[in-house]
């Protein structure tokens, strides 16, 4: 791993993460490093390999 390249998200995560604001099932976006709730039109970023699943740090979906 190089110092500019982020830790990979362990996607064995995704079992046990849901939405925040739905509790529905999340999808791995791997190129946007992004864990999308289609039910909440939200997209929640990954940091460093930690994803972030705070509504106020998501991104809204078009």
């Amino acid at each position: 791993m190089t110092e500019t390249q982020a830790p990979a998200f362990d996607r064995r995560m995704l079992e046990a993460l849901v939405c925040p604001l739905t509790q529905a099932v999340l999808e791995y976006d791997a190129p946007a490093q992004e864990l999308i709730s289609r039910k909440a039109n939200l997209a929640f970023p990954i940091r460093n390999g930690i994803p972030v699943m705070l509504v106020d740090e998501a991104r809204a979906l078009e």
